[in-house]
Parts: C-alpha cells; structure tokens; sequence
C-alpha cells in the first residue's frame, strides 16, 4: 500500500435534519497537492474532522492507509493537521504548546525548535501564544502539524490572516510537502491561490461530490473564446456575425468595448480581419478562472446568497447579445481541538 493515502469512501453525517456529508467518496493520493473546495456549508470541515476522528460518521468510513484516525499508532507521526488556528492556550508560550504536543506523542523536544525555525517563529518561541497576531497563530497551527514529520497533512484554510509574504511562503511550503511524496489536503475559500497552489481538486456542495479531477481538468470544462478590440468595432462585429459566429459586446473596467466570439481561434479571427483590411488593438483566447468555473459548477449547492437580481460586480458589465451599439456605454467558527480530545458534534 503506498502511504499517506487518504480515503473516505460513501461518508455521511446527518445532523438532525441536516444531512451534511451525503455518501462522499474520493480518494487523496500523495505527491500532489489536493485543494478542497466548495461553498459554504458544503460540509468540508464536517468530512475532515470525520477524517481526524473527532466527529463519528452516520456511515461510510474514512482512512489514512486503510485505517481509521483512532487506531493509528502515535498519530502525530502519520497525520498533522491545522484546523483552527485558535486552538492553543493564551498563557502557553509557542515553545511550552509544541512541546505539550510533542510529549503527548512520544516526540523528541528538540523537534520542537527545528519545526518553529521551519515556521518563522524561532524569534519568538518564548512568547506567550495569546499575544500572537492571527498569520503567526497560523504559522503555531502549522509547526504543530509537522511535529510529528508526519506523512499525510490536513489543512483548513491555512492562509486566514497571513500578509502577501506568508501567502506566497506557504504556497511554496505546501508544493514542497508535497513534492517530498507526503499527502496534502488543503480546504480554502481563496480560488485564486488554489489556482496557483493546487494540483488536484476535490470539489464538494450540500455534502455531495461535484468534481475530483486536476486543475486543468476542472477549468477545462469551461468553453473557450476569442477577445477582441478594434477602432472599428462595429464592423468587425458585423463581419464576424455575417459568417455565423456567436459574438457577444462587453464592457471592460476601463469602459473600452471588446468583442467576444465563441468556440473560435484566434487565426480564423485574425485571419477575417486581415482580410476585411480591419486593424485590431487586441486578439486574445480567454479561458474561465478556477474562480469563475466553481462558480457555475456549485451554483445549485450554494446554501447562504446575497445580493440583489441583476447586480454585477463594481467595474464590469455582462456580455450582451443585442447588436453592436453606435455609442457604447460603459454602462465556522467552531474551534478544532486537539485531535486526542473530541468536542461536541454539531453541523459545520
């Protein structure tokens, strides 16, 4: 059996009348970085915690190389995981909270500096947690999840209050975790950085599997088209509308109209211009974003919505469909334990 894999495999828990993980089944494999994701409420927290053992599933099971989190040996060895940053004692030191830790699995003390200095906080080791700013109560989070030099680690949403700099430090911390063969779970609300930082996705709503495929994959769903611009826009609208192509008039921040023509290359729009003796200011293929296809993909699994009909976000206009104009206008905070000390279930 290779180690580190993950697996839940046809998990659920219903709380109440709630059923908050319906019969997920997916597999997290190591080498890779997995982003987990999904709306709120989608039931992510609930199925990593299943994972850790601190809420017990309605059925189904979920396994860190074929066994559950209870049975595993010195657990701190094989799984780490950062699940609420604020979990620690405010009066501990970082040092005094690692090495708790580290005792109650049998580690070395001397483990605990060498995972403090790998955070960034060996200057600070012997101030009080309490006092800690949220991106260093992070950075604790993370030292106590590599205590252990564990194979598999479980992150939920390790970024919250980190500067641009922590940002990108993680980034790379977790693609080199991953490249060393361990297991890298990731749950975060940031689309775009899950962009950058993961390599596979597991997407969840309402409990239930959407996708688990690579990020290309997931992106790739989305359909293709050309961006244009041109002083002579009309026209070009015109020519390309006359050959039967789908051509879209959108608005950018900067209020400059573009064209937008659908399941097309850049050559053949191009190549038509070229011809027509139309000169073109831009001519580029866009795809959607991570950001953009999880959108439409858990657009039935959102359970909290805002925002009125119509609202567009400040800076952009739809596409329209009509006729090129003459004038264009621009017109949860439940805390996580300590893995060997379960808390009271509730849905999350």
């Amino acid at each position: 059996m290779v180690e580190g894999v993950l697996r839940v495999e046809n998990l659920t828990k219903v709380f109440g009348q709630v059923r908050a993980v319906d019969d997920l089944t997916f597999e997290v494999r190591p080498g890779f970085v997995t982003g987990f994701l999904g709306p709120n409420g989608a039931g992510k927290s609930t199925t990593m915690r299943m994972m850790l053992g601190l809420d017990r599933p309605t059925a189904g099971t979920a396994t860190i190389n074929g066994s559950p989190y209870r049975d595993l040996d010195h657990p701190l060895r094989q799984v780490g995981a950062l699940l609420d940053a604020g979990w620690i004692h405010p009066n501990r030191s970082a040092r005094s909270h690692l090495r708790w830790m580290a005792a109650s699995n049998g580690l070395p003390t001397r483990r605990v500096d060498e995972v403090l200095d790998l955070v960034g906080l060996g200057s600070v080791a012997s101030k009080k947690a309490g006092g800690f700013s949220l991106g260093m109560k992070q950075r604790l989070g993370l030292a106590g999840a590599l205590l252990g030099d564990p194979h598999t680690l479980l992150f939920d949403e390790p970024v919250n209050g980190l500067d641009p700099e922590g940002i990108v430090w993680i980034r790379g911390f977790m693609k080199h975790l991953a490249a060393e063969g361990r297991t890298v779970l990731v749950s975060s609300h940031l689309l775009a950085e899950m962009s950058l930082t993961a390599d596979h996705l597991v997407v969840i709503g309402q409990g239930r599997l959407i996708a688990d495929c690579s990020v290309s994959d997931f992106t790739g769903q989305a359909a293709r088209s050309v961006r244009v611009r041109s002083p002579r826009l009309p026209d070009l609208h015109r020519l390309l509308a006359e050959s039967g192509l789908v051509v879209t008039v959108g608005s950018a921040a900067d209020g400059q109209p573009f064209l937008s023509i659908a399941d097309v290359s850049t050559e053949q729009v191009g190549d038509m211009a070229g011809h027509a003796g139309i000169v073109l200011h831009e001519l580029t293929t866009t795809s959607a974003s991570l950001e953009e296809v999880f959108m439409s993909m858990t657009a039935g699994a959102v359970q909290y919505q805002g925002g009125a009909p119509g609202a567009h976000p400040a800076g952009t206009h739809p596409p329209s469909s009509t006729p090129f104009p003459p004038n264009p206008q621009t017109p949860n905070p439940q805390s996580s334990p300590n893995p060997h000390t379960p808390m009271p279930e509730g849905p999350r």
